[in-house]
């Protein structure tokens, strides 16, 4: 067989792959999935192209740490982190993540109008973790920016082994 063929063979499929992924690229610029949080959050601009900032919701946590003091392995400790949306428009939690399965956040469903109060409730289950805890969760909404983060602290005692 001709290894020229081949190499310019190759050639042509590596050139062909790599218009493919711009084009694709270029569609996803265009056209973004809209049900993804990012395609959701529309943050405006002034004139500068700068954030305004008195265009978007903005969420204050009471307390951006909670702690839970100290608890039994296997206990589960529900927590709520009350907010207030202090921004001119209606504050919508599109997602919340932790750092760890064993955190389970749950988000309002409904929108919180300006100066209105919402909760997010945050589930951590104790089992098989144990000493100085430090969970994590991370909110995202339709404000500047995107993210925030709540910390959920305490002390796990373990279980004594029979």
């Amino acid at each position: 067989m001709n290894w020229k063929w081949i190499i310019l063979a190759l050639g042509i499929c590596f050139l062909g792959s790599c218009q493919e992924d711009k084009i694709s690229e270029r569609q996803l610029e265009a056209d973004p999935d809209p049900n993804s949080p990012s395609a959701m959050i529309n943050i405006p601009l002034d004139e500068h192209g700068m954030v305004d900032a008195s265009k978007v919701a903005k969420i204050e946590f009471d307390s951006n740490v909670i702690n839970f003091g100290t608890v039994k392995e296997g206990d589960v400790v529900e927590k709520e982190f009350p907010f207030t949306n202090t921004g001119p428009v209606a504050l919508i939690l599109f997602d919340a993540k932790s750092t760890c399965g064993c955190t389970v956040p749950e988000i309002p469903k409904d929108p919180i109008p300006p100066g209105g109060r919402g909760v997010l409730g945050v589930k951590f289950n104790t089992s098989a973790k144990t000493g100085n805890q430090s969970k994590t969760v991370t909110v995202t909404g339709n404000t500047f920016p995107a993210e925030s983060k709540v910390i959920l602290r305490g002390e796990v005692l373990p279980n004594p082994k029979y």
